[in-house]
């Protein structure tokens, strides 16, 4: 299974950052981050299209799930029938999500791989195509300024606060206002500021390329999620 993604996942995406350095004028590996980060995300698109959707679906049904649990509470068996009776009427699969948003991950485990192996480059070119010219190295210095190879809290804030932003707008709009005890709203109060805080964590630690990474993914989502959001709300009104 590791050889698998490393030869059909890893291997190629690590290639595609060595070809993007060599291709991209200035030579530029902060760019060349940028660029590998927006064509994986243009790639993934569809995928994550459909978890977006997924996710809102189930944000949509909430008020009803939280009152089949409350009827239900004093019987698992007969609230978990409710619960996917409710889930076939409403077209809702409560797992449509979970094999896209893998995937993803996968994909950007491997990109995250690549460009710590970008970072730390060694000249010997191991996992590089004989297709792909190997640069004696990969300069460290983006932008003109940015050492990416050491961390920076300038950047860490940026990507805490991109993260933010991304969670806020999937469970912004979660309806219903939550009540004592309900644990599934506590937990989405708690992934609303550790995920950020967990961000900010790593940034501080790790080299800035992987921040310079997250933020444009982060970024990019939060573009993405706004226009699935925008277009079905119009689709929405329109079938109104």
């Amino acid at each position: 299974m590791i050889q698998l993604f490393h030869s059909f996942v890893y291997q190629p995406i690590y290639n595609a950052l060595v070809f993007l350095y060599n291709v991209i004028p200035g030579h530029d590996l902060g760019v060349t981050i940028v660029v590998l980060t927006i064509l994986i995300r243009i790639i993934l698109y569809p995928l994550a299209e459909k978890q977006i959707k997924s996710q809102k679906k189930l944000q949509a049904i909430q008020p009803e799930i939280k009152k089949l649990q409350e009827k239900h509470k004093n019987d698992k068996e007969k609230q978990s029938r409710a619960l996917m009776q409710l889930y076939k009427e409403k077209k809702v699969n409560p797992a449509a999500g979970c094999l896209p948003l893998i995937i993803q991950l996968i994909f950007f485990i491997a990109l995250y791989r690549a460009f710590m192996a970008g970072i730390d480059f060694s000249s010997e070119c191991k996992d590089i195509y004989s297709f792909v010219k190997c640069p004696n190295h990969l300069n460290v210095i983006s932008f003109g300024f940015l050492d990416l190879a050491k961390p920076s809290i300038a950047l860490a804030v940026i990507a805490a606060a991109a993260q933010f932003i991304q969670t806020k707008m999937m469970t912004v709009k979660t309806a219903g206002s939550p009540k004592k005890g309900d644990m599934a709203a506590m937990m989405n109060k708690q992934m609303l500021y550790l995920g950020p805080l967990l961000t900010l964590f790593i940034g501080t630690r790790f080299p800035a390329g992987l921040a310079v990474y997250w933020i444009v993914n982060t970024l990019f989502a939060i573009l993405q999620q706004h226009l699935i959001m925008r277009r079905d709300g119009k689709s929405a009104n329109k079938d109104g």
